[in-house]
């Protein structure tokens, strides 16, 4: 049961804020790595759109919390726990992709379909970087970062889903 208490405050608005510091923490570490060199491919970008969707959600929730909403603030992690849900499973595709177990989209991990002139092409190589989807620039423990994001996220939707489930009989701290 304490590890449950530790890991679940019994206060709303707190497990609230507590989604809303690990948004941006996630965000924080991926503008961080890209600030050193680390180019997100198009799926990486992608990825990230959970986490800035999933921010403010949190600060809502905090704040009908705060406020003894207490049924809308379970609506809130509920709708939480779906975006990092949904976010885990691409993140897992993005994983996939990087493994070569299936392709990725075509605009980072495909060959041209039709013929390009080289001239053209070579204009649009001087202002376009492409950073393919299915090369892994950085591990982490033997993970990379889209492997990262699906243990983040998949952490995030789990513990948004006992947020939502959970009874509220004390007021929220």
């Amino acid at each position: 049961m304490f590890l449950v208490d530790a890991l679940l405050p019994r206060s709303q608005t707190r497990q609230a804020a507590l989604i809303l510091l690990a948004a941006l923490a996630v965000l924080a570490a991926a503008w961080i790595l890209q600030g050193l060199g680390y180019e997100p491919c198009e799926l990486c970008l992608t990825e990230r759109y959970a986490f800035y969707a999933a921010a403010p959600l949190a600060a809502l929730t905090a704040l009908f919390a705060s406020r003894s909403m207490h049924g809308v603030a379970q609506a809130g992690f509920a709708l939480i726990a779906l975006v990092f849900l949904a976010n885990a499973a691409f993140a897992f595709y993005h994983v996939g992709v990087e493994q070569h177990w299936w392709p990725g989209p075509t605009a980072c991990t495909g060959a041209l379909s039709a013929p390009v002139d080289v001239k053209d092409l070579l204009k649009a190589l001087e202002t376009t970087r492409v950073v393919s989807c299915d090369v892994v620039q950085l591990r982490i423990l033997g993970l990379s970062l889209a492997g990262w994001d699906v243990v983040a996220s998949a952490a995030l939707a789990i513990y948004a889903a006992l947020a939502a489930r959970l009874r509220w009989s004390t007021a929220p701290a």
